[in-house]
């Protein structure tokens, strides 16, 4: 087994090869050094007798690429958005009249998410698909509140969050109504939508994926 190895090739064997026969003695080492590599765990007595009792099964180990763990990138938290001023609206910027344009565009919005309002279109379909849609640039309306002062406010939706609506009115004020307790309602072309605010409080980013139950009562 060991000589058939070892045994250096033949002209014929190297010219269909197209290899260069080596000496005998650079053959053995680098079959030597290739065993030796291929059995890391075995001595070189071990590796000697196994040669001589049966063929040697070779093993391939695979080099394992580390996985690089790619970092996410990471927002800004609330509080550096505080520190930014992200959201900020300056009081020269507080005018209703420079938000009639986004008005315009929601209303835009609103007919082509809803196919087109058509006087037999169906109010539970209109609703379903407000609940779900982006509100900025809404003209909203508080109709019901717990709080007496906020009954009567309406205004362009400007910015809204988990629990509140900044709305801009005609007056040029810019009012923090709470979602919580209130109740709004959202006009477009003679179809009025109720809002719940205490049933509302999430992102407009989560209300996408969303389901709203009708229930028949809701108290505020």
């Amino acid at each position: 087994m060991k000589s058939v190895i070892y045994h250096a090739l033949s002209q014929k064997e190297a010219k269909d090869s197209e290899v260069q026969p080596p000496g005998a003695q650079r053959a053995e080492a680098f079959v030597r050094a290739f065993l030796k590599r291929s059995t890391p765990g075995m001595s070189p007595q071990a590796r000697e007798d196994q040669l001589q009792r049966k063929a040697v099964v070779l093993e391939y180990f695979t080099r394992h690429k580390r996985k690089e763990k790619k970092k996410k990138a990471k927002g800004l938290s609330a509080r550096q958005r505080r520190e930014l001023r992200l959201f900020y609206i300056k009081p020269e910027q507080q005018r209703y009249s420079l938000f009639l344009p986004l008005h315009e565009l929601w209303k835009q919005y609103i007919r082509d998410l809803c196919n087109g309002l058509k006087p037999d279109t169906q109010p539970q379909m209109i609703q379903a698909k407000l609940l779900k849609a982006d509100l900025h640039g809404a003209i909203i309306s508080v109709t019901k509140s717990k709080c007496p002062s906020y009954v009567g406010i309406t205004g362009i939706l400007l910015q809204e969050t988990k629990h509140i609506f900044k709305i801009i009115t005609k007056e040029d004020r810019l009012k923090v109504i709470p979602k919580l307790n209130c109740v709004f309602t959202v006009e477009i072309d003679g179809f009025i939508s109720y809002i719940y605010g205490s049933k509302f409080q999430l992102r407009s980013s989560e209300r996408s994926a969303k389901k709203f139950k009708a229930k028949g009562t809701i108290d505020l």
